[in-house]
């Protein structure tokens, strides 16, 4: 596969650099299309009324967003391996732009959802910019760039919900679009003219690359490991997000959207971990820090069993278990991007399509369930599923020999 393809620049291949400005720019970047991924799902029940979309096919909004962002990871992202990065990445961002435009005007169901799908696929650019950021970084501190731009991303993601529902609450749902759509015009401006060209020479056809993926599967071990470690983390992740916001909405908490905006907000403390990560796996501690992270997911399940649910004492465990969830997630993603940038340069946009793919599947998979163990069994249900999934990565790591 290294014979495959091959890249080049003169930065990016002999002499890899990056300047601090442009690590912030991606990762600011990163951070403003990502949260367009998310900027739906604590607008549900005002687009399902505006839309006439029924309780039922209400899910379908947020769907659709991941299902664009589901098949973009998996059959466009890997273009970075084909195409010149910059240009990809500006294309790709028009049409997630597109796709927000046609979300605020959108005065039915059907063109909304068509919209929703475009908004998910174009958000992939930022799994275009990742691997880009480590073909400029020197092999010394790529932990580190990768880091630095993923909290960025992560800042984006935890962000995007609450200053969702505070845009709502002093204008509207379609503001919220109107205003991202913008940002992403102006974003692909600053982008076309400030990141350096990194051509691609390639020798394979699409449909080539695309079944060189199943090969990088079956011949990719460390690929497969840390897809799976993350996996499995980032399934109990989206269980949490998607159940706590049911638990505090209800009879025991009582809180209102504001409320539950503010326990959102909470959790970008955990944004921190990225850089650390970053840091720690240019340090070769990688597979220490794999534990610990798994660790922290398990007890920060574990801690919601102290204090009576509804108290200020179980509030506060909440928030402390959100802010711990989401730095060992935001570490364990930096650290499987370490491992598989690592391998070949020239297939990075591939292995990051794959990697993302299935961890995504797993955060969908958490979701779903999630929604269903909390429907039947409460919170206690519900938590015993987001441990019983980092228990899976768990069991998996114990089979990973010390290098």
């Amino acid at each position: 596969m290294a014979s495959s393809s091959t890249t080049g620049t003169a930065a990016s291949s002999q002499n890899p650099t990056i300047s601090r400005w442009l690590t912030v720019l991606l990762a600011f970047a990163c951070g403003l299309i990502a949260a367009n991924i998310y900027y739906s799902q604590p607008l549900v029940g005002p687009i399902s009324t505006q839309l006439n979309l029924s309780e039922q096919a209400s899910g379908l909004i947020v769907t659709m967003t991941q299902l664009g962002y589901g098949l973009g990871l998996l059959l466009v992202v890997p273009l970075g391996d084909l195409f010149e990065n910059r240009r990809l990445a500006v294309s790709i961002l028009a049409v997630g732009a597109f796709g927000l435009l046609i979300s605020g005007f959108a005065g039915s169901v059907e063109p909304f959802l068509a919209a929703s799908f475009l908004v998910g696929l174009g958000s992939v650019t930022v799994q275009i910019l990742v691997p880009y950021a480590a073909h400029l970084a020197p092999d010394a501190i790529r932990g580190r760039v990768v880091g630095n731009v993923m909290s960025g991303l992560m800042l984006g993601i935890m962000l995007a919900r609450p200053v969702a529902s505070m845009i709502t609450y002093f204008a509207s749902w379609r503001a919220v679009f109107y205003l991202s759509f913008i940002g992403m015009v102006l974003l692909s401006a600053i982008l076309r003219f400030t990141l350096p060209p990194r051509p691609v020479v390639a020798r394979l056809k699409y449909h080539q690359m695309l079944a060189s993926m199943v090969h990088l599967v079956k011949t990719t071990p460390a690929l497969r490991r840390r897809a799976l470690y993350h996996a499995s983390m980032f399934g109990a992740f989206s269980l949490f997000w998607t159940t706590t916001p049911l638990l505090l909405a209800g009879p025991r908490f009582g809180l209102s959207q504001k409320g539950i905006a503010l326990f959102a907000l909470a959790g970008v403390a955990g944004a921190i971990a990225a850089p650390i990560a970053g840091r720690i796996a240019d340090r070769g501690w990688i597979r220490s820090a794999t534990a610990a992270a798994m660790l922290l997911a398990i007890g920060a399940f574990a801690i919601t069993y102290i204090g009576d649910i509804g108290s200020s004492l179980s509030l506060a465990m909440f928030v402390i278990a959100g802010i711990s969830l989401d730095f060992a997630v935001s570490a364990n993603l930096v650290l499987g991007q370490r491992v598989i940038f690592a391998l070949a340069p020239e297939i990075r946009g591939r292995l990051n399509g794959l990697y993302m793919t299935t961890f995504f599947c797993g955060g969908a998979i958490g979701s779903a369930f999630g929604g269903w163990l909390f429907a039947h069994y409460g919170w206690r249900g519900a938590s015993v599923g987001g441990i019983a999934f980092v228990l899976v990565s768990v069991l998996y790591f114990m089979t990973e020999r010390a290098r």
